[in-house]
């Protein structure tokens, strides 16, 4: 039987092409990451089971995780997010290291998805964590660090918001207003993860399953139809449960004044699936109609370290996909053009005898950091432009030899000028092609 030509369902190929695009959203990433001071790290591919049954949800460990037992009759699995990882390592040494700690990844992951337009099973995820800052200002940070990193593409507020909402407030209706148990509440967590996505009926349907009192279910709808701050403050207020929610509702003022303001939507079904988020949760969204959904996702978590038997430490970060983020940049146009290779020069020969002159060319223009490719082998003149145009070089040198003297002729394809240089002038070269 002949093997397939294609990848594993739902995990991709990376040509040249897919590579410009990923090696240029992987340089965005980390420019933005350091220039908020946020330091690289990476884990395993591998980790234990048990790591991710701790706090990541039901639906990870029983639908998505890569899970086996190896050979050493160790279950374990490849990673499906990074978070459990950066826990695991950060509980390893926080003691020893100055507050906050600002860490950034962008991992390779794999889940056991259903492959559609957005999500695949194998992915790359940009990563950025703060642990032990101050109350609501690593919050702040992590908000202020995705805007500027969304906007450096060329991004704008008519292209996506930011949906926001707290776990706090979320408990405090559950448990204060409706009065649900443990087990209720992380039912009712999933009907609202779910609430947008079915119909009125359907839902009502949901809610009655978990709730049996008709006034407990107005309080319920009420709260998962508010639209604005000012609706939840008057909600909370009518409720005498404002003193509960009073991080969130600081935070929300710290915000008016900043430049990210202007993105920020409260919406009460934002909670996020996994488990270990304790605080402020978030979704970056898409505001194109081709493509509304959510792109990135994030939220703040205060018990991770415990599972590790550390003190408890304020934790928030956020995930972000170059699946998503792809299809968001398309669908705005904000992407540019990589479908040829960028090089400074091509450097070509007409004769044998020029052959050597031109490695040698070569090899000092590469010295200078200059990205050259060089045709191997002498090519017809006719043929040395169609040859650049195709590849997309803006450049072309000629190396020639006449009288003795050994020159490269360079033509800019851009704008049809051309200059004669001695092949050891290499700074006019690179002053000319630059």
């Amino acid at each position: 039987m002949a093997l397939s030509k294609k990848p594993y369902k739902g995990c991709r190929d990376f040509f040249p092409k897919d590579m410009r695009i990923r090696d240029f959203l992987f340089d965005k990433m980390k420019q933005t990451a350091t220039r908020f001071a946020y330091e690289a790290y990476d884990g395993p591919l591998l980790e234990e089971v048990n790591l991710y049954k701790a706090k990541s949800g039901e639906e990870l460990i029983n639908d998505q995780i890569y899970s086996f037992t190896d050979r050493g009759n160790r279950e374990v699995a490849i990673r499906p997010e990074m978070t459990p990882t950066l826990a695991r390592m950060v509980a390893n040494i926080h003691k020893e290291l100055p507050k906050p700690i600002r860490w950034y990844s962008i991992p390779n992951l794999l889940r056991y998805e259903k492959p559609q337009r957005g999500r695949v099973r194998e992915h790359w995820q940009f990563n950025v964590d703060i642990f032990g800052a101050p109350e609501n200002l690593g919050e702040i940070e992590i908000l202020s660090l995705i805007v500027e990193f969304l906007l450096s593409f060329g991004a704008t507020k008519e292209m996506f918001s930011i949906l926001i909402n707290d776990r706090k407030v979320v408990d405090t209706v559950f448990k204060k207003l409706l009065s649900l148990e443990d087990e209720q509440a992380y039912k009712l967590y999933k009907v609202i993860d779910k609430s947008k996505k079915v119909t009125t009926e359907k839902l009502d349907h949901m809610i009655s399953e978990i709730i049996d009192e008709e006034s407990k279910k107005e309080i319920f709808k009420t709260y998962i139809n508010i639209k604005t701050v000012s609706e939840l403050k008057n909600f909370l207020e009518k409720h005498n449960v404002i003193n509960e929610c009073s991080q969130f509702l600081s935070f929300l003022e710290m915000t008016q004044n900043l430049f990210f303001n202007e993105y920020i939507k409260y919406d009460p079904t934002i909670v996020r699936g996994l488990d270990y988020y304790t605080g402020l949760v978030f979704e970056i969204f898409d505001e194109h109609p081709e493509n509304n959904r959510a792109i990135a996702g994030g939220g703040a978590y205060a018990n991770l370290l415990q599972i590790f038997n550390e003190s408890p430490m304020g934790g928030i970060g956020f995930g972000l996909g170059d699946v998503t983020l792809k299809d968001f940049l398309e669908s705005h146009n904000l992407l540019g053009d990589f479908s040829k290779a960028e090089n400074d020069l091509l450097l070509v020969y007409t004769n044998d005898e020029e052959e050597i002159e031109t490695m040698q060319l070569a090899h000092k223009l590469r010295g200078e950091n200059l990205k050259i490719e060089t045709h191997l082998g002498k090519i017809k003149f006719n043929k040395i432009f169609k040859l650049a145009e195709s590849k997309g070089h803006n450049f072309v040198g000629i190396v020639e030899s006449k009288d003795g003297t050994i020159s490269v002729q360079i033509k800019n394809l851009k704008d049809k000028s051309t200059d004669t240089i001695q092949v050891n002038e290499i700074e006019k070269i690179k002053t000319y092609i630059m």
